[in-house]
């Protein structure tokens, strides 16, 4: 939220570009500000964002917002994106199943699915309001839908 209330801000049409501190942003989305400042600077190592000291000072986006993807901001604030920690332990040295495991190619199938999705997000998409993805029903074998 933070980073898409930034390009909100720096791209917008309804104010001109600026930058933003912390305490604005902490106060828009109601997040303790001393949480926000942590992330926005491990933003900043990553290049998503840019600081600006003094008093004026805060953060602008490091990119154009359509060249940072969501995938990219949770990486650099969560490391690694996985649902299962098999995805990133390929010797599967911490699971006692890898063996015998029956849903680890299923739900790597999932993770790189979901992660392709994050790796096209972009923030400008978050600014359109158009959907980013769409959801099609199931229909069972009966017949009914979901």
């Amino acid at each position: 939220m933070a980073v898409q209330y930034i390009a909100s801000v720096q791209f917008g049409d309804v104010t001109r570009a600026r930058i933003v501190n912390t305490k604005e942003i902490a106060e828009e989305h109601h997040i303790p500000l001393e949480l926000l400042a942590k992330v926005m600077q491990t933003l900043a190592k990553h290049g998503i964002v840019e600081s600006q000291n003094g008093p004026k000072g805060g953060y602008l986006l490091a990119r154009e917002a359509g060249a940072i993807t969501i995938a990219q901001i949770l990486e650099a604030i969560e490391g690694p994106l996985g649902i299962t920690e098999c995805y990133h332990d390929q010797d599967a040295s911490s699971c006692l199943q890898h063996e015998h495991c029956n849903i680890r190619t299923p739900l790597l199938k999932i993770q790189d699915s979901i992660y392709q999705l994050l790796n096209r997000m972009t923030i400008e998409d978050m600014l359109g309001g158009t959907p980013l993805i769409t959801v099609k029903s199931i229909t069972t074998a009966q017949g009914v839908e979901q």
